[in-house]
């Protein structure tokens, strides 16, 4: 049954990874490959098109475009990099997502040798079966789904008894041929040459027939139990429409399309660590050159989730606007809260490419947004919660402040004269932001209240109020003067303002998406309530008036960036209507990231430091073993689940323990509990595979 155990090879390539016997090309094959690549290198980028491209990606793209090069020490003119869509699941595919992929690649920056389409392989990859068939590699079986995982837990319990040195004839016996290896395992090549042709015509129903591998099942790895290469699906396929109603798998398509695009590294995340297994048995069955296979660690990041699953939920349960809300980790949300391509492409080189599973800290990001923001955007002054101010001698301090009376240059950057100015007026009527006021004095509060005055940014004098104007517990206006005396008492800070003619907008701000850093299978629950905070009424200064034009905006660019002082750096939003003639319209901004972070300053122990990093540790540790818990069956649970083990001796049909380690039998109320912890794991299998 088995298939030539695989030996481990090394190498001193600075992409090694765990390599096998499959994977070692022959001389002939090397040749060949290298006659056609002609001294270049080549790698390939391959997302499936069942949703929009995320900051994972975005990571995975700078490395197969531009690190994995830099870390093998490829001259520029030597680097190609391959854009494919690795589309051979029409039931997830579909078209919009096909066009935001291509759009996203080209926003980021990054130009393909090519763009190519696993399904335009569909021909090459039948006939390679076909060659499979009539090699005695590969069959068509009628088990069904359930007789198929019986088969795969029965393989995986005898590799289980193998490993700890037990009979696996003793621990997990073969109740028949028909289980395992199978009834169609050794049936003839002209029986399954017919029948692989009859489901190409479709002259047999979904789920009545599927292609598989003959592979290995006492291998340890489960993946090489005799995969599923082909079904039968009668379902139109986005890309190469109604021509085929058998599709073939990942595990069969994707390193059999590196091999004929000549990649020479096919980089993947470590998830995929035990894939390789098959993606090298398969090319060496088929006698075809085998790329170099390297698996980074995936990006993990701080109050976000990056599973495709759990994102399309986010979208489809109505918790985010959409693939591009704000707060989603996609490239088009990113783009949208305004991390642009320079951000996000910096970002991920600052991160990396390495093995170590870490997860990466949100505020990495959020500084790389601030420096590259604060050397590109021009400054204006916004309020999110207007307060009105009527200044009572406004027309007295006017005439005597002189040529140019109270309008006032401001340059567009403070550390960069070069991006120019522009200018603010002071009016009669200005308005304020209500955070910058209050009723009662407070000696650590140094902005404006009834007994303090303010400083006036850009024109310099105090602001003093006389009178609040309230609407019972609203505060409707504050009247107050201006001080620009010589001897006016130094205030203690300034404030920003708008004037009376500022435009009016609508400015969403933006924090965590979750409450916990790293959320839990619990996570629908630690959704952030406060994520999105929406100020309706906000005003900004006329300056930006010819930046904000709604015909200058587009979702697939970035969109004109601001700095509000004060405040932080802000994007203008694709909600936006707003016409800069008439002045009419919806005026939309959203916060990419404050000016500094937002970070309460509080001093830490050694000792709360160490708590905090032993609490980080249990955390994760904690969402490893439910990871792990989550692969288990239930019938398996007390077999495998790691908690469970050395605990129990035998077990009922349903998997439940009947007897203890020491061969004690276990007792009806105990089975109860165990009964119920059983279909309290089912019910959060069941819906983990959702």
């Amino acid at each position: 049954m088995a298939t030539d155990p695989p030996a481990t090879v090394a190498t001193s390539n600075a992409l090694a990874a765990r390599e096998l016997e499959w994977a070692k090309n022959t001389p002939a094959l090397l040749a060949e490959h290298a006659a056609i690549n002609a001294g270049v290198v080549r790698t390939r980028f391959p997302p499936e098109p069942n949703g929009y491209l995320h900051v994972g990606h975005a990571k995975s793209m700078n490395m197969n475009f531009s690190l994995a090069f830099d870390k093998l020490g490829v001259p520029a003119e030597q680097r190609r990099t391959i854009f494919r869509y690795d589309d051979t699941n029409p039931d997830a595919e579909e078209s919009e997502y096909i066009d935001s992929l291509r759009r996203d690649l080209a926003w980021l920056g990054w130009t393909p040798e090519r763009t190519t389409y696993s399904s335009d392989n569909f021909q090459t990859l039948y006939e390679l079966a076909v060659k499979l068939i009539n090699k005695g590699l590969a069959y068509v079986c009628d088990m069904t789904k359930a007789e198929m995982e019986a088969q795969r837990d029965l393989a995986k319990r005898r590799s289980a008894a193998r490993a700890v040195g037990k009979d696996p004839d003793a621990e997990a016996p073969i109740p028949s041929p028909e289980v395992l290896p199978g009834r169609n395992r050794d049936t003839p090549v002209e029986r399954n040459l017919k029948l692989f042709e009859e489901m190409r015509l479709g002259l047999h129903d979904e789920g009545t027939l599927t292609l598989r591998l003959k592979m290995d099942f006492e291998s340890a790895n489960p993946n090489m139990y005799d995969l599923v290469a082909y079904r039968i699906r009668y379902t139109p396929h986005p890309h190469a429409g109604s021509g085929w109603c058998i599709y073939p798998n990942y595990d069969f398509t994707h390193g059999i399309c590196d091999s004929l695009e000549r990649i020479d590294y096919s980089i993947c995340t470590l998830e995929f660590e035990t894939r390789r297994e098959p993606y090298y048995w398969i090319l060496w069955a088929l006698d075809m050159f085998r790329p170099q296979v390297y698996e980074m660690s995936r990006l993990n990041l701080e109050y976000t989730v990056l599973s495709k699953r759990r994102l399309l939920k986010l979208v489809n349960a109505h918790h985010v606007r959409g693939w591009s809300d704000p707060r989603m980790p996609t490239i088009s949300g990113l783009r949208r809260r305004g991390y642009t391509k320079e951000i996000i492409n910096t970002f991920c080189n600052d991160v990396g490419a390495t093995r170590a599973m870490n997860v990466v800290q949100m505020d990495k990001l959020f500084q790389v947004a601030r420096q590259t923001l604060a050397d590109t955007t021009q400054r204006a002054m916004a309020v999110l919660d207007p307060i009105k101010i009527t200044i009572g001698n406004f027309a007295e301090e006017a005439a005597k402040a002189g040529e140019g009376g109270m309008t006032f240059a401001v340059q567009n950057s403070p550390t960069d004269a070069s991006l120019g100015s522009h200018t603010v007026t002071l009016t009669e009527t200005i308005y304020i932001d209500a955070e910058d006021f209050r009723l009662d004095e407070d000696p650590n509060f140094y902005r404006l209240t009834p007994g303090q005055p303010v400083g006036v940014k850009y024109q310099g004098g105090n602001l003093v109020c006389d009178e609040v104007v309230k609407d019972g517990e609203t505060i409707k206006e504050l009247k107050c003067h201006l001080d620009s005396s010589e001897g006016r008492p130094k205030p203690k800070s300034h404030i920003t303002w708008v004037p009376s003619d500022g435009l009016s907008c609508e400015v969403r701000v933006y924090s965590h998406l979750f409450t916990e850093p790293e959320p839990s299978d619990r996570w629908e629950e630690e959704l952030n309530p406060e994520s999105e905070v929406v100020h309706p009424n906000a005003i900004v200064d006329p300056s930006v008036l010819q930046l904000v034009d709604a015909k200058d905006v587009d979702k697939w660019k970035s969109n004109q960036a601001l700095q509000f002082e004060r405040l932080g750096y802000f994007v203008v939003d694709t909600d936006t209507t707003f016409d800069a003639t008439t002045k009419k319209g919806k005026l939309v901004f959203n916060r990419t990231v404050s000016l500094k972070e937002d970070k309460a300053v509080k001093k830490v122990s050694n000792a709360e430091v160490e708590q905090q990093r032993k609490r980080a540790e249990q955390q994760r540790s904690a969402a490893a073993a439910r990871d792990i818990l989550m692969t288990i069956e239930p019938k398996d649970l007390f077999r495998l689940a790691p908690e469970y083990q050395g605990k129990y001796s035998k077990y009922d049909d349903a998997g439940i323990p009947t007897h203890l380690a020491d061969g004690t039998e276990v007792t009806k109320s105990a089975k109860k509990k165990l009964a119920k912890e059983q279909a309290k794991h089912a019910k959060k299998f069941a819906k983990n595979k959702k």
